[in-house]
């Protein structure tokens, strides 16, 4: 049994004048051997964008993309067409496939962007790009985002990996079963959560192996939120 924690502010770092991202494994510039992802997810950058800046078009290939708008909003352009627009609390999942060309920009002119980006390597290569949006409710307990079936209407993701938004009310637990040789990784977006008694605070990260179970507890007087994987 085992949980292993990184706090946030031993995440690496990007500072680029418009761009301020923390980055919970290896990313850019930012390498660290002990930290190059965690089973199929390689990628969480924590990223605020300043007004009126952002990725400009960039190439793609073999990816599932995650992006989940923490504040503001994005102005999504990509290669097969899609103009769209992500405010705070939409999903985005961008499937690379063979090749995907796009650019993000803060859709505003006077407020930050704030966003979570999330890189997981899919078990189908070179197939057809894809792209899907949606707003999840906020309701107390697991929500599925992502997962390989599309199930519970999720996002449909090329991997046999499952993502779950937790927000867990004040002073309430619940009990996550755990599949045989799964892991799991945490991600703490607000408030302080207890995994199995280990405090998680915003930005945190916690990788779970070798496990049955685990008891997610908020024991703080307002809700908080987390993302969890669920890995092969």
């Amino acid at each position: 049994m085992m949980i292993t924690i990184r706090k946030a502010q031993d995440r690496g770092r990007t500072e680029l004048g418009w761009l301020d991202s923390r980055h919970s494994f290896s990313f850019g510039h930012y390498y660290d051997s002990e930290h190059r992802g965690y089973s199929a997810l390689r990628v969480i950058n924590d990223d605020i964008v300043k007004p009126g800046s952002g990725f400009a078009p960039h190439g793609h290939n073999d990816m599932e993309i995650i992006t989940f708008v923490l504040s503001g909003e994005i102005e999504h352009k990509d290669s097969e067409g899609n103009i769209r627009i992500l405010p705070a609390g939409e999903f985005q999942l961008m499937s690379a496939g063979q090749g995907i060309t796009h650019s993000e920009y803060n859709a505003s002119d006077s407020n930050d962007l704030r966003l979570l980006q999330i890189w997981i390597e899919p078990n189908v290569f070179a197939g057809k790009p894809g792209y899907q949006q949606k707003v999840f409710a906020k309701q107390p307990g697991l929500t599925a985002i992502a997962t390989a079936t599309g199930e519970e209407g999720s996002l449909q993701i090329k991997q046999d990996a499952k993502l779950q938004q937790l927000i867990l009310e004040a002073n309430t637990s619940l009990t996550y079963q755990i599949t045989q040789g799964r892991k799991l990784y945490i991600h703490q977006v607000a408030g302080t959560l207890l995994a199995d008694g280990k405090q998680l605070v915003a930005g945190d990260g916690a990788q779970v192996e070798e496990q049955g179970q685990i008891v997610f507890s908020n024991n703080s007087h307002d809700s908080i939120m987390a993302l969890v994987f669920d890995l092969p």
